[in-house]
């Protein structure tokens, strides 16, 4: 397991994408200064309640 940190700050776009039923992995990927970064959460994490928070975090701190 890695883990990283990132500063909201730095997070200049950001996409979320659901498990489906062909795709068993929910996707969060972002794009920094330091480069692209593609996080796979599992299928039980709530993908969209994890959207909601960058975006107040991210849009908050403009």
């Amino acid at each position: 397991m890695e883990i990283y940190s990132l500063p909201y700050s730095a997070i200049n776009m950001w996409s979320s994408e659901n498990a489906g039923t062909l795709d068993l992995n929910a996707e969060i990927e972002l794009w920094t200064r330091a480069g692209h970064i593609k996080i796979n959460v599992g299928k039980h994490i709530d993908v969209r309640r994890l959207d909601l928070l960058i975006a107040n975090a991210v849009l908050r701190s403009s």
